[in-house]
């Protein structure tokens, strides 16, 4: 009898400790889910903008590429916002924001951009975009250098015929794309999107991140009018001009950009260096999120001027 009520009593402190860890798991996991925070909304003209506020400290702004909104930030927004203020944006033509007719520019998309600051009352911010938006902060800071504190630019391009070319399996995707039901094609640009090593390892990833892009989707023409922005883009002989301290940020296994021009647009830029992420994709922050929040966050928090070239 003394016996089993030892057994007894074992079995109940192991049981506490399973529903303590339980608990503890279920804490860490809710921890680690992006925040719900309320949507704002800005106006540029007749076109209403939605973007969201998180954190406190130094402002920065997160623009994302073709066809993907405030959500593709999911991975690194809550860990930049225990140490930035972020502000993310849908661009014009997807999300919560309106998909206007008509041609879209990198130069609009810029004033987009600024017309948020200005509803967010945010007098300068340091501006990050990834991809089209990597393009669209490089016209803001052209357009408005007063309200560019820093600048990082993530696997873009620096325009015109500098830029080296797309490899050929994504210019083929965008080719077949306008033929392809909204699915495949979202299939098709995550799995260009992240790196090998992520689908690979990770596929749960890359099931999230076509969820999150098909609960959100985007009309044929919006997508055609942000692609149209980005291949429009040509900033040439102006990029002397960008005189914020930038960070270029370039995934080695990126399969939508050329890595190649990181190094084309730091060169071009009087106050820039590289940050080469090896085995990441064109979606860095999906396949290394720790890694991008700790290159940013040192970044951003720095001094100005140490953006000096390595």
């Amino acid at each position: 009898m003394q016996r089993l009520g030892r057994i007894g009593s074992l079995l109940r402190r192991l049981g506490r400790r399973l529903r303590h860890g339980a608990a503890l798991l279920l804490r860490v996991r809710r921890a680690r889910a992006p925040a719900a925070v309320a949507t704002r909304s800005a106006r540029n003209g007749s076109v209403q903008l939605a973007y969201d506020v998180r954190g406190h400290g130094p402002p920065l702004v997160l623009i994302q590429g073709v066809g993907i909104g405030r959500w593709g930030w999911e991975p690194v927004v809550d860990r930049l916002a225990r140490h930035v203020q972020v502000i993310t944006i849908d661009n014009r033509g997807i999300g919560d924001s309106d998909s206007p007719p008509g041609r879209y520019s990198t130069r609009l998309m810029a004033e987009d951009v600024l017309a948020v600051m200005d509803h967010a009352g945010v007098q300068r911010a340091s501006v990050a975009g990834t991809s089209l938006g990597g393009m669209i902060a490089q016209e803001l800071a052209l357009a408005h250098p007063e309200r560019v504190d820093k600048l990082v630019l993530v696997c873009t391009i620096p325009g015109g015929p500098l830029t080296r070319s797309m490899p050929a399996q994504t210019a083929s995707l965008f080719a077949r794309a306008p033929f392809m039901t909204t699915e495949a094609r979202v299939r098709g640009f995550v799995e260009h999107g992240l790196g090998p090593r992520t689908l690979q390892r990770s596929p749960g990833i890359a099931e999230r991140l076509a969820a999150l892009t098909l609960a959100h989707p985007q009309s044929e023409p919006a997508w055609r009018a942000q692609t149209a922005a980005g291949m429009l883009f040509n900033p040439v002989g102006q990029h002397h001009r960008i005189t914020q301290p930038t960070l270029v940020v370039q995934g080695s296994a990126d399969q939508v950009v050329n890595p190649a021009n990181a190094s084309i647009l730091a060169d071009l830029l009087p106050d820039a260096r590289v940050e080469l992420i090896e085995g990441a994709g064109h979606l860095l922050y999906w396949d290394q999120p720790e890694h991008f929040a700790r290159v940013v966050t040192a970044f951003v928090r720095t001094e100005r001027g140490t953006a000096t070239r390595r």
